[in-house]
């Protein structure tokens, strides 16, 4: 017995350390992870102080990120662009106008790898002819570019997001009060509409208990007086009986009195 409770012992002991050991492997591997995860967020926000950020305060007409990217790359390296759409409502107009029926933006923005390039291109290209070939359509338009110094591109993210929420919550208050509007609306259809039942009813009642009760539901002023059709009777057996027993009782009398005077 002791040796085996010895063994069972041991056992017990070398998975104890087995699971020890695997538990020690697991949480040196969870700690190099976060320590890479952790590196790496350090190396991008490193990145991104050293990137630079120009707002561009008009877009030509017919521009768009393509464009704008094969205009601004020979000065620098770019990362990102955004081109914020154009309010709807000008866009209409200018269709209805005639002109561009293209998307068209209102604002943009320009990510350069080196804040020091981004502050250096705002410089020089702000208030500058576009420029290029003399066949472009931007030849003649105007730059109208500014660095924005401390502005990363998360807060320009968070701009968006913070926007675009706004937005939603303009139009689920529109919807809802539209809603609401409808509601109120049909209410008031059905109401009036039941009491034009009940006072159709009523005023049916009073004709009734007036006798002018017709078939049709006319008003009064419309209703067609009440045609009483005549149908002819046929006589009682009885009242016939008796008319025939009238007529031989006169001819009767007639025949005998004619026979007293002969």
């Amino acid at each position: 017995m002791d040796e085996d409770s010895q063994s069972v012992a041991n056992a017990l002991a070398s998975k104890e350390a087995v699971k020890t050991s695997k538990s020690s492997k697991d949480e040196e591997r969870e700690r190099k992870r976060r320590e890479k995860r952790k590196k790496r967020l350090l190396k991008e926000a490193e990145k991104a102080d050293k990137k630079g950020v120009c707002y561009l305060s008009r877009i030509p007409p017919r521009m768009d990120p393509l464009k704008l990217r094969q205009l601004l790359s020979p000065c620098g390296e770019i990362q990102r662009i955004y081109l914020a759409p154009e309010d709807p409502s000008a866009q209409m107009r200018r269709k209805q106008s005639g002109g561009f029926r293209g998307q068209g933006f209102s604002e943009g923005w320009v990510e350069f790898a080196d804040k020091r390039i981004a502050k250096r291109v705002a410089n020089m290209l702000n208030g500058e002819q576009i420029g290029g070939k003399k066949r472009s359509q931007f030849y003649f338009d105007i730059w109208n570019m500014k660095y924005l110094s401390k502005f990363k591109w998360d807060d320009l993210t968070e701009e968006i997001a913070r926007k675009n929420a706004i937005r939603e919550q303009k139009l689920q208050m529109e919807l809802s009060a539209a809603k609401k509007e409808r509601d109120f609306y049909l209410s008031k259809v059905e109401r009036s509409r039941a009491l034009k039942e009940i006072e159709k009813r009523m005023k049916k009642k009073q004709r009734v208990q007036d006798g002018q009760e017709t078939d049709s539901d006319l008003p009064v002023e419309q209703e067609k007086p009440k045609m009483i059709r005549q149908f002819p009777q046929k006589q009682s057996l009885a009242e016939t009986a008796e008319r025939r027993k009238l007529s031989k009782d006169v001819l009767a009398e007639v025949f005998n009195a004619n026979n007293d005077k002969e």
